[in-house]
């Protein structure tokens, strides 16, 4: 674990020489890991690093915002094209020219979006929980407790929070939702900005048969307009099959089994 320099960050107004916190793990292939709105923490990658470890590098930076990286008051509701450009600064920080991503949640759309402006510099891209449309109806009370009542999710979830975020882990769950319920308010787009048709990096879609923040439709209109992706439901799990119990070794098997057919 270490903080690496980047120039600047779009996601602080005013950044020069932002120190993003970064985990490394592993030996090999570099894999880059793009949390999601809770920080990586809260749902890690224990059993992908325990698994992959021996012929991948991953690389799981806190971007700003989360963690041990430089802090934010609020989030702007295009801030995850921000984080591609942090991101991919990150990446040319530490002189990773080619790598595969893995991004959960938010960082499932901030891969996509890096995959879709730089296509070549990707071998992969594994993209789980994937957030498309704006308006999430289905989510609006979960955002609004977030952005109004974050100890609400009880003690075991905020001390979660607390011991990777600190003692100010509320100002990123408020941010967070208040910037859900900011892009929810302009549907007119999608988080691509109807740009998911050119993906072409190759792609494998993690989701989970019971994610709570996915709306009617979404998975339909990704095989519609990605129809080359390879789409694993995992039945039974949430928004993290990844980090939970029942599934992360299911999920780990079939990441294996994709990288080694596209890598």
């Amino acid at each position: 674990m270490s903080f690496v320099r980047i120039p600047s960050s779009p996601l602080l107004a005013g950044g020069f020489g932002v120190d993003l916190f970064v985990r490394k793990a592993g030996q090999g292939a570099p894999l880059l890991v793009l949390h999601g709105g809770w920080g990586h923490d809260f749902y890690p990658f224990d059993a992908q690093i325990a698994a992959l470890g021996d012929a991948y590098r991953f690389v799981i930076p806190d971007r700003t915002g989360y963690g041990k990286s430089p802090r934010v008051a609020t989030f702007a509701p295009r801030f995850h094209e921000a984080a591609a450009i942090e991101a991919e600064a990150l990446l040319d920080a530490l002189a990773i020219d080619r790598c595969v991503i893995w991004g959960h949640s938010d960082g499932a759309v901030i891969a996509t979006l890096m995959a879709i402006r730089s296509p070549a510099r990707y071998r992969a891209i594994i993209l789980e929980a994937l957030h498309v449309e704006r308006a999430k109806p289905r989510s609006r009370a979960f955002f609004t407790q977030m952005a109004e009542d974050p100890d609400s999710f009880g003690p075991r979830v905020t001390a979660k929070l607390a011991a990777e975020h600190g003692d100010d882990w509320r100002a990123i769950l408020r941010a967070d939702g208040r910037v859900w319920l900011d892009i929810a308010a302009t549907p007119g787009t999608d988080t691509f900005d109807h740009r998911l048709h050119e993906l072409r990096v190759p792609t494998l879609l993690v989701h989970g048969s019971d994610d709570p923040r996915t709306e009617p439709g979404e998975l339909d209109r990704i095989r519609r307009e990605v129809p080359q992706a390879q789409i694993a439901m995992i039945a039974g799990a949430g928004h993290s099959p990844h980090s939970e119990r029942a599934h992360a070794a299911e999920v780990t098997a079939i990441v294996a089994r994709f990288l080694r057919a596209a890598c």
